[in-house]
């Protein structure tokens, strides 16, 4: 492991704690642990990993979403919701705002119907009448969004644990877009509807900071290929009991 550069450490731990947002609402990557410091899975690995590298201490910033990791950008301390580094999925809005590295773990975004609908792939729901349900800003909410041209989007949140057939009829929706492994737990305790074989889009999870913070943006980068490379990825999914591709090494 080489010396991390001292412009790098005041880059991205200008206060001398590196200050990691963490998104508890894709599960795949974070999951509580019993105190606010105590996350886990495969973004607060990464974050400590990292931490301890730059020598200092790292601070978990909680989010429930990537929408309120994102808005909180251009907050700056005393703001709790501020942050050095952020675990977010690349998309273009973001990508103005946000120096990313190359992805990390890539997940398949797909959608769920009620087990007697005709749709069967992915291809099939951009059409007039069809209204489907995301979480606000979340990456797939932006992905389709821009690609969409005649189905309509219902944003909102949709609380774990939620029933399907009331959140369907309230919403007035005939599908869900979503991470796959969550749709998959979703209709694993509700068999009366499934998830679409095929997907609409790979979600590319990265590691991003502040995109004035050039020298650390570009140790980040460096420093999430040798996590893929070396297995460190991998190994934190594994650890956390998730199932996900990791993404392959950039050039």
């Amino acid at each position: 492991m080489s010396i991390v550069p001292a412009d790098a450490v005041k880059d991205l731990a200008p206060a001398g704690t590196l200050r990691a947002a963490i998104n508890y609402g894709n599960g795949v990557l974070a999951q509580r642990g019993p105190g606010e410091q105590e996350a886990r899975g495969v973004s607060a690995d990464l974050a400590r990993e990292l931490a301890r590298r730059l020598g200092v201490p790292v601070h978990f910033v909680s989010f429930d979403g990537a929408g309120g990791v994102f808005d909180a950008n251009s907050a700056v301390p005393p703001d709790p919701r501020a942050w050095d580094i952020a675990f977010l999925a690349i998309e273009p809005v973001r990508a103005a705002e946000i120096a990313f590295t190359a992805p990390y773990v890539l997940i398949e975004g797909t959608y769920i119907v009620r087990r007697g609908s005709p749709l069967t792939t992915a291809s099939e729901f951009d059409k007039p009448g069809m209204r489907i349900a995301v979480r606000e800003k979340s990456a797939y909410d932006l992905f389709l969004t821009r690609t969409l041209k005649h189905a309509e989007l219902v944003r909102g949140d949709v609380p774990d644990g939620a029933s399907l057939d009331e959140l369907f009829k309230r919403w007035n929706v005939q599908a869900l877009g979503g991470v796959r492994q969550h749709l998959d737990k979703y209709v694993a305790a509700q068999p009366d509807f499934r998830v679409i074989a095929d997907s609409f889009m790979d979600i590319r999870q990265a590691m991003g900071t502040k995109p004035t913070r050039s020298i650390g943006a570009r140790y980040l980068r460096s420093f999430v290929e040798e996590m893929k490379a070396s297995g460190f990825v991998a190994d934190a999914l594994k650890r956390s009991g998730q199932s996900a591709a990791v993404a392959p090494a950039e050039a």
